[in-house]
């Protein structure tokens, strides 16, 4: 569905390691190693848990549209229970920016591009969300500037942000510290296919914080694609990574949940020694840009409740579908939960999660 176009020397400058501590404003600190395990010894003396969301693709809005009320109106459904969750995470497919050149000139074939107007960043914020990934394949539709005016827009509307090479978010919820980490195929986001970095960037955030929570936009894409192979995925020419090797690479760097997007349809879900592995939630939330035919129509939001020291405690996949608008709603078939079991036993058997036909675990 999408084309990359390589960016080359532009960002070249991007090497060097940034680590990025989220502002007062969002409840963020570092700290020395035994005050992490202090606040860790005391939310878990306190009986504290985590609850952390993650919905998949997002597009607020484009030239194939713009919702309702500056982007609200993608969301009407599902606030509530984006908003209950601790710490709520989305992928932003796309910019928040005007002007500038599309990475398509004009969209057609493969190439598309998404650009929304700063303001309704607000959406999100008004929505529930705490942090969008910028790890994907639509962060630069128009190039450095616009992703330049993606981050102010964030920033203005109380947002934090991940997925920039070398970046690492923290964020303070309960008294615990969670890093978020955002990973792709690209050269503007830290590359899921050199696992060497992969696995020293995922330890260097266990050292930043108490909880590591791992963003992927990864795999192949489309209607065909709901199930996760063995070994590396390619999409429109593009090497996408070894989905599966790069997720346990993930966890057994220090990663206590590894979340995906990419493939635009659900897949199964996997635990790999105790840590949740969330390959693919579909697309949560867009106007008139995704498909909504058969499978595809299909997503979800999945909260996890992680203890302080990153046990799995349970959580939800509430299941959602997406109406012709490209508006998520709850799934009252349950179609979305089955699927993702179906999913999960075909390609993972015993280390799938099972979810409840309410879509609990």
């Amino acid at each position: 569905m999408h084309r990359r176009i390589a960016l080359g020397a532009l960002l070249a400058g991007w090497a060097a390691l940034l680590i990025a501590v989220v502002p007062t404003v969002f409840g963020a600190g570092s700290s020395q190693a035994a005050d992490s395990q202090r606040s860790r010894a005391d939310a878990a003396g306190a009986g504290a848990e985590i609850s952390i969301a993650w919905a998949g693709d997002i597009t607020p809005g484009s030239s194939y549209g713009l919702p309702p009320e500056d982007g609200r109106g993608l969301f009407q459904e599902v606030r509530p229970e984006v908003a209950g969750a601790d710490l709520a995470i989305g992928n932003l497919e796309g910019t928040f920016s005007v002007g500038g050149v599309s990475k398509c000139g004009v969209d057609g074939g493969n190439c598309f591009s998404f650009q929304a107007p700063p303001e309704n960043a607000s959406a999100l914020s008004w929505a529930g969300f705490d942090t969008m990934n910028l790890a994907n394949n639509h962060a630069f539709d128009y190039g450095e500037e616009g992703q330049r005016q993606t981050v102010a827009a964030l920033g203005t509307n109380g947002l934090a942000h991940t997925g920039q090479p070398g970046q690492i978010t923290v964020i303070r919820r309960r008294g615990i510290r969670i890093a978020t980490v955002g990973f792709a195929p690209y050269p503007w986001a830290n590359d899921l296919r050199d696992l060497a970095a992969v696995d020293e960037l995922v330890r260097r955030a266990s050292t930043e914080a108490e909880l590591v929570v791992v963003l992927a936009h990864l795999g192949a894409e489309g209607a065909d694609q709901l199930h996760t192979p063995a070994g590396p995925e390619v999409a429109m020419g593009e090497d996408r990574g070894d989905t599966r090797a790069f997720a346990r690479t993930a966890v057994e760097a220090g990663a206590d949940l590894v979340l995906g997007s990419g493939p635009h349809v659900l897949r199964g879900i996997e635990l790999h020694k105790g840590k949740l592995i969330a390959y693919s939630l579909g697309n949560f939330a867009g106007w008139h840009n995704f498909s909504t035919a058969g499978t595809t129509s299909l997503s979800g939001l999945l909260t996890v409740r992680l203890s302080p020291d990153g046990y799995l405690r349970g959580g939800r996949f509430a299941g959602l579908r997406l109406s012709s608008d490209g508006v998520p709603e709850a799934d009252t078939t349950g179609e979305a939960v089955a699927l993702v079991n179906e999913l999960g036993r075909e390609d993972f058997g015993g280390r799938a999660l099972r979810l409840l036909a309410n879509g609990s675990f």
